[in-house]
């Protein structure tokens, strides 16, 4: 990991919190617990907050070329919110249980396998763009969430498939409005 690049702020705050939390365990007894997440999505995101679900998703119901960056052979899991909330919950339910837990997809899919999906998702053709790829990005990103399994008794219950049919949904309903609801909104 590049302590220094463009990417750094991102993972040394996560690095940061985590410490804070176990010190503040050790020094003033404080119940804390550590939750480590990984890429959720689902309804109610952003249609413009630059995650790779939401992006796609909306690329693909506007009819627009679906942005990769790099290959597309670089790996993610996805982690419908309501597994994560599950987990999440779980979490705050366990006692003595203060080192970090995973909770994500220990599935990973590659990014154009995601486009793919997407595609079928939405029911529509789609057509890839092809951009370098942002400096220091992870070739790869999968949580061990054996952890999460074995302390926790937590597993995710919903597969890409039918969280992105929900998100599609949700974002299908917002981006599609009635031509009224668009004049009075202007």
């Amino acid at each position: 990991m590049n302590t220094v690049g463009v990417r750094s702020c991102y993972d040394e705050g996560k690095r940061l919190a985590e410490t804070l939390m176990m010190d503040y365990h050790r020094q003033n007894k404080v119940d804390t617990r550590i939750a480590r997440i990984f890429n959720t999505y689902g309804p109610r995101m952003l249609e413009n907050d630059g995650r790779v679900v939401s992006n796609f998703i909306v690329q693909a119901l506007r009819g627009d070329r679906i942005t990769i960056y790099g290959t597309g052979e670089q790996t993610r899991s996805f982690c419908y919110v309501d597994d994560l909330i599950e987990g999440l919950i779980c979490l705050m339910n366990v006692d003595e249980v203060h080192d970090p837990v995973n909770l994500g997809n220990p599935s990973e899919f590659t990014i154009k396998e995601l486009a793919d999906e997407v595609g079928r998702s939405c029911g529509v053709p789609i057509e890839l763009e092809y951009l370098p790829l942002p400096q220091d990005d992870p070739q790869q990103r999968r949580p061990d969430s054996a952890r999460a399994e074995k302390l926790l008794g937590w597993s995710l219950k919903i597969p890409l498939r039918e969280g992105l049919r929900r998100t599609v949904e949700y974002f299908s309903r917002r981006l599609v409005r009635p031509e009224s609801e668009k004049t009075s909104a202007s």
